[in-house]
C-alpha cells in the first residue's frame, strides 16, 4: 500500500485535505462571487446580520464580512506558505549540514540555533516594525528569524542516522563528495520528516499572524485579516456576534484541518508502514 492509499483511508486527513483545497478555491475566487469589495463602506447599511444579500453580515463601517474573509485567507495563506517555505530553505540546509559534518561544526551551529531560539518573535516583530515598517514583510521576516529551527533539528536528527547507512559509506568509497551526498542521498530520504514538519509549521505561522494583526501588529487597515477582522469584531461580540464568529471559526477550523492533515501525512509516510 503506498503512502497516498494509506491517505485516503484517513477520514480526518482527507477532511483536512478537503478543507484545505477549498479554502484555497475561494481565497482565489470567492471575492468575485460577491458584488462587494473588501474596502467598500457603507455606513446606512452597517451590523447587518448575515442575509441572502450579504451572506455573512456586514460590519461596524458596513463592508461585507463575507469578501473580507476570503481577502483575509489570502493574506494568512501568503504569511503561512511564504514564512513556511522560508522556514524550510533555511531549516533543511542548516539542519543537514550540522548533521553531515558533525563535531564542533555542529556544535556551534546548534549552539546558535538554542540562542536564536531565545527570542522572541513578537519583540522581532516590533524592531522590525521600527526599521521595515509595519506590514506583511515584518511578518514574515519575524516568524522566519526563529521559525527554521524545528525544521533544523529535525533534518539534523536524520541525517546523523542516516550518514551512517552503507549506501552513504558506499558513495564516498565511489568518491563523491559531500555536496553530492547530501544533495543526491541524505536529504532525499528526510523528505517525508520534511513535508510533515512543514504541513504542520503553516497553521503556526497562519496563528501567529493572526496574533499579532489581532495586537494591532499586523497588516495595516484597509486590508482584511483574520485577525483584524477578530478584533475589530471582539468589541461587538454582545450584540453582533458574526463580526467575531466568522474569522475565528476560519482560523479554528484552518488551523485544524492543517493540523489533522500533518497527523495523516506522518502515518501515510511512515516507513514502517510500507509493505
Amino acid at each position: 500500500m503506498n503512502a497516498w492509499q494509506r491517505l485516503k483511508v484517513n477520514k480526518t486527513g482527507m477532511f483536512g485535505l478537503y478543507f484545505l483545497s477549498l479554502l484555497m478555491i475561494m481565497a482565489i475566487f470567492g471575492p468575485l462571487l460577491s458584488s462587494h469589495t473588501y474596502y467598500e463602506t457603507q455606513l446606512p447599511l452597517k451590523n447587518q446580520t448575515p442575509s441572502l444579500q450579504y451572506w455573512f453580515g456586514t460590519d461596524e463601517l458596513g463592508r461585507d464580512i463575507f469578501t473580507r474573509i476570503w481577502w483575509g485567507a489570502r493574506i494568512s495563506l501568503l504569511v503561512g506558505i511564504s514564512a513556511s517555505v522560508l522556514d524550510l530553505l533555511i531549516g533543511v540546509i542548516y539542519g543537514a549540514i550540522c548533521g553531515f559534518f558533525g563535531g564542533k561544526i555542529d556544535e556551534l551551529m546548534m549552539r546558535v540555533a538554542d540562542i536564536l531560539s531565545t527570542i522572541p518573535y513578537l519583540l522581532v516583530v516590533i524592531l522590525l516594525m521600527v526599521v521595515v515598517g509595519p506590514g506583511l514583510l515584518s511578518i514574515i521576516i519575524a516568524l522566519s528569524i526563529t521559525g527554521w529551527i524545528g525544521m533544523a533539528r529535525i533534518v539534523r536528527g536524520q541525517v546523523l542516522q542516516l550518514k551512517e547507512f552503507d549506501y552513504v559509506t558506499a558513495a564516498r568509497a565511489l568518491g563523491a563528495n559531500s555536496s553530492w551526498i547530501l544533495s543526491k542521498h541524505l536529504i532525499p530520504n528526510t523528505t517525508p520528516s520534511i513535508i510533515v514538519t512543514l504541513t504542520l509549521s503553516i497553521p503556526t505561522a497562519i496563528f501567529a499572524e493572526a496574533f499579532l494583526s489581532f495586537l494591532g501588529l499586523g497588516v495595516q487597515a484597509p486590508i482584511a485579516s483574520w485577525g483584524t477582522m477578530a478584533n475589530d469584531g471582539l468589541p461587538a461580540l454582545r450584540y453582533y456576534p458574526w463580526r467575531l464568529f466568522f474569522p475565528a471559526a476560519f482560523i479554528s477550523v484552518t488551523m485544524l484541518s492543517f493540523n489533522l492533515l500533518g497527523d495523516a501525512l506522518r502515518d501515510a509516510l511512515d516507513p514502517r508502514l510500507r509493505i
